[in-house]
This record gives C-alpha cells, structure tokens and sequence, in this order.
C-alpha cells in the first residue's frame, strides 16, 4: 500500500501560522506541533482535547484507508457484470489523497469526510451482519453502569489497532520529523478496527466519568452515544460537531496564548520565574551595594563595579517581562521545557524573535545606563 505523502512545510510563510496549520504539520519549530503539544500539557493543562483531536483525525485516516481498501477488494472480487455498479460506489475516493483533510474545518474536508462517512454507511448497509455482534455489545453497553463504561473502554482501547496512550511528545516529535509523517496503517485495516476505534474515542474522551473526559455541549455527546451505541456508525461523521468544537476551543482558549509564549517569546513559565528571582535579588544587591559605596565616601572608580549587579538584574527582570532571552533568540535557539531547548526552524518566528531581542536589549542599556549614572557620578557623604 503506498503510503499518504507528508504535508510539506511552509518555509516561505510571512505570517503567524494558524491553528489549520500546525495540526496539519505544515509548521517548524517552536510553532510545530510537538511543541503544541507540550504547552498544552505544560501549561494550558488541557492536553486531553489536542489528544481528541489527534485521535479523531487518526480514526479519519483509518476509514479513508479501509475504503480504498474496500474498493480495491470490490473490483478484484466482483463478477464483470457488477464491476460498473462497484466502481460507481467506490470512486468517491478516487481524488482523496490529501493528507490535510485531518487538519480542520473547511469544506472541502467536510465534503470529504462526507464521502468517506456515505461509503462506510453503504457497506454497513450491504453487509449488516458483521456488525450485530458489536452493535448488541453498544446496546448493552448503553444500560450498564460506570464501571462497565470504563471496562469497555479498556476493551476497545486494547483492541485499537493503533493505540496510543495519548500522544507522547516523543512520538510526535519522532513522527513529525520530516519523511516521517504518514498517515497509512502498517497492516490491513478492517472494520472491527474501525469500530474499535470509535468506540476508544467515545469512552475515553467522550462519556461522563471516562478516563480524560473533556467538556463538550451535552447536545453533541448524546448525538455521538446514540450514533455508535444505538445505531451503529463509526464512520468519521459521527465525530464532527465534537472536533469542530474542540477545534474552536483550543483556537479561541489556548493558541493565542501559544503564539504568544512560542513567537513571542522563547522562555517557559519556571524558567521565567527563576529569572524574575535572580533579577530582584542582583536588582537588591546592586541597590544595597551602592548605597553603602556612596554613604561610605567611596569613589567613583569604585563605584563602577555596580555596574554589574545592575545589568544582571535588569537583564533577567527584561527577560522575564518579556518572556524572551535574547542572547538565546540571537543565536537561534528556544526553550521548549525547563532547561530543554531546540533551535527555531521557522524563519519569520526567527525574525521576529530578532527584533524583539533588540528592543528588549535597549530597554535594557538605558535602564541600566540611568542606574548605573545615578549611583556612580552622585557625589558620596560619609555618615
């Protein structure tokens, strides 16, 4: 089976990325997915929905993946006659082979996902005994209590074929590295895989009480239940208000604040607060020191050694103000965990981060400048 082509990176961008982009893996770091990821764990502490969103888009590329594998079967094990009438129920994927339909909203996606969710509804509707076994399951399913939800949603997650225990940095950065990103399945995919697949996404995220349940309107989540529990769908349809809102909510809640920790700025929060420690306590001490130089009568020349205390302490309280190093921005370089850094590959976060660096450097020569005057050349009185 050949496999999906990775999205290729924008390396002409002159803009932000959005949202749209950094899901699709059309950006570098620090505004990558991986690094996303992070500060959704790190600091948004939301990181359940990016990891319903990843999960909903994997389960989107196994149903593309087991339609074309449908269809392929379909025209191999058709009688001639049949083949036309195949073939017409099959070429709704003939032109699906864009890797950023698992991105985000937009219409093309949609009415490709439509596609995709129609012929998986077909071919339940032409075979419908593959799917009474697991169809009775959701039923019983649907009465049981809490704990049977959580059983069934070990279950379905042990069956997944593609189970992942979240998405751990490790992964996405391994899987986003470039000629590594495919979204093709290393094994025929069936529809039990499909299925289980649907099922780990709504007892693991969905269901009140599930393992890293994520707050959605009860509209949406009793629309998902009755389609898989009550009627039996798994095709990627079933997930669209859920990932629309999801997809909404991290653009609205959370992605402005990582454009601005991760463009903006190249710090993150405990580095930040351990500059703003070593910065008052340098500020303090140039303070301290020089006022005993000066009610001590000591000279000017002496005096010149506050420089030092000075310009440490406004270079880390600058530094944390505006959540950027930058000595660090000079040399191309971003922190994307305490003391973990990692060079910044997207070139107009790069010079973006350059300029800010200047203004941060001047903000800091002319307050250092105006401590270092005031405390030097006043003249000194011995108490």
């Amino acid at each position: 089976m050949a496999s999906t082509p990775s999205p290729v990176p924008d390396l002409q961008r002159k803009r932000l990325p959005t949202l749209f982009e950094v899901l699709s893996r059309r950006t570098l770091a620090p505004v990558d997915l991986f690094s996303f990821y992070i500060y959704m764990r790190d600091q948004q502490r939301s990181v359940d929905y990016l990891d319903f969103w990843l999960d909903v888009s994997q389960h989107m590329s196994l149903c593309r993946h087991y339609v074309r594998e449908l269809r392929r079967s379909v025209l191999v094990d058709t009688p001639e006659l049949e083949k036309a009438a195949s073939k017409r129920s099959s070429q709704i994927l003939e032109g699906y082979a864009d890797p950023t339909g698992v991105a985000g909203p937009s219409n093309e996606k949609a009415m490709r996902d439509e596609s995709i969710s129609q012929a998986l509804r077909n071919e339940q509707t032409r075979h419908p005994g593959a799917h009474s076994h697991s169809n009775s399951h959701s039923s019983d399913h649907s009465g049981g209590s809490g704990s049977r939800r959580k059983r069934r949603s070990t279950g379905a997650t042990a069956n997944s074929p593609n189970r992942s225990p979240g998405h751990s940095p490790a992964h996405l950065e391994s899987s986003t590295s470039p000629g590594n990103v495919s979204s093709s399945p290393q094994h025929t995919v069936t529809r039990q895989d499909i299925r289980a697949s649907a099922e780990k996404i709504l007892y693991t995220y969905l269901l009140p009480g599930s393992e890293r349940e994520i707050i959605i309107p009860q509209g949406i989540l009793d629309s998902i239940q009755e389609a898989i529990e009550e009627r039996g769908r798994d095709d990627p349809e079933v997930f669209d208000a859920a990932k629309d809102y999801v997809f909404q909510a991290m653009e609205r809640d959370a992605f402005p604040g990582f454009l601005r920790a991760k463009a903006l700025g190249n710090l993150v929060p405990p580095s930040m607060m351990l500059r703003l420690i070593v910065g008052l306590l340098a500020l303090f001490g140039g303070l301290w020191t020089g006022f005993i130089l000066i009610f001590l009568d000591y000279s000017r020349a002496t005096r010149c050694w506050l420089i030092l205390p000075f310009t440490l302490g406004i270079y880390f309280l600058a530094t944390h103000q505006y959540m950027l190093d930058p000595i660090l921005a000079l040399v191309g370089s971003s922190e994307y965990t305490f003391f973990s850094f990692a060079r910044v590959k997207e070139s107009f976060v790069r010079q973006l981060l350059i300029k800010r660096s200047w203004m941060v450097f001047f903000a800091v020569a002319v307050i250092d400048a105006a401590l270092c005057c005031l405390f030097i050349l006043v003249p000194g009185k011995r108490l």
